[in-house]
């Protein structure tokens, strides 16, 4: 597990509502931490590192939003300007006209030349090297697949040209584990657990990215153990619950329902986890991040999940 911040790309992904945009931010801030100049794009546009990392609105140009660590959004109209100014040299400020509408044309008729703008954006990133580590906020499980395997299929269907060529180093950059991983997020519940599984196994068969890690987010802590467990049971079954109520107060009763509660959800939940390890390969690493008891979450709740994925891999 020691090497998933050494890899120069990593896209984080996740059913909605699972702290994918959280854990994206957190890899990326644990990276910028240990010494590493990172960027983290936010590819999903219902993610929100502004809050995350409690910063104002990202653009598609970069910008410093803590020390080591950039911060950009991904815009497809700004990322066609920036390769047609690097391959046809045309300035980044001139208006596209005709050209605009023949790309809007193209990407209507071609599935996959809007992602590949996306994914291509990335892996620039990536080759020209300014970078040690780019963390992708990346869409949600539904939609990921499309993106990473566009540049394949602009591949196979273009065999010459400017275009095969870009799609060539693309694919040389995603289809190296040691560059390129992609991290799931999940929550340990029944239908976070089943997209999961269902990803990594379209991963592996309509992709050539790599599974880099799996981060099982919102993990219950264990407050009790079997010996307190049979202790509840045993006050709740005494007649004397009568004596410690009065001696406690009313509060007693609600006070054990609340401790069964939480054994009964710590063992749901850890049920649902090894149904995910089940459903896996067991060489992809599973991490774990703490359920945060929090009303909002910002910049001190990434950084506590970011404490607990470096415990994860040991930094």
């Amino acid at each position: 597990m020691e090497d998933l911040l050494d890899r120069k790309l990593l896209f984080v992904t996740g059913k909605g509502g699972v702290g994918k945009t959280t854990v994206a931010a957190s890899l990326a801030l644990l990276a910028a931490e240990r010494g590493q100049r990172t960027l983290l794009c936010e590819v999903d546009a219902k993610g929100d590192l502004s809050a995350v990392l409690e910063t104002g609105p990202t653009s598609f140009k970069e910008r410093e939003v803590q020390p080591g660590l950039f911060a950009m959004a991904m815009d497809t109209e700004a990322s066609l300007k920036e390769y047609l100014a690097l391959n046809l040299k045309l300035p980044v400020a001139a208006r596209l006209g005709p050209l605009a509408k023949m790309f809007e044309f193209v990407a209507t008729a071609a599935p996959g030349v809007r992602e590949i703008l996306t994914v291509g954006k990335l892996a620039y990133e990536v080759r020209r090297g300014r970078w040690d580590l780019v963390v992708a906020d990346a869409p949600a499980t539904g939609h990921v697949v499309g993106q990473l395997a566009a540049p394949q299929a602009i591949n196979d269907l273009v065999r010459v040209g400017l275009i095969r060529q870009q799609t060539g180093w693309m694919l040389d950059i995603l289809r190296d584990p040691a560059r390129t991983g992609m991290v799931i997020v999940a929550t340990p519940e029944e239908m976070p657990v089943r997209e999961t599984v269902d990803l990594a196994a379209r991963l592996r068969g309509e992709t050539i990215v790599d599974l880099a890690a799996i981060v099982v987010n919102r993990v219950l802590p264990e407050l009790f153990g079997r010996g307190e467990e049979a202790v509840f049971e045993a006050l709740d079954r005494s007649p004397h619950v009568a004596t410690l109520a009065d001696a406690t107060g009313p509060g007693a009763g609600p006070v054990l329902e609340a401790a069964r509660l939480a054994v009964t959800l710590r063992r749901t939940r850890a049920a649902h986890v090894e149904t995910l390890r089940q459903g896996v390969d067991p060489t992809v690493p599973v991490l774990y991040a703490p359920y945060l008891f929090a009303r909002a979450h910002g910049l001190r709740s990434t950084r506590q999940v970011a404490e607990a994925l470096a415990a994860e891999l040991g930094y």
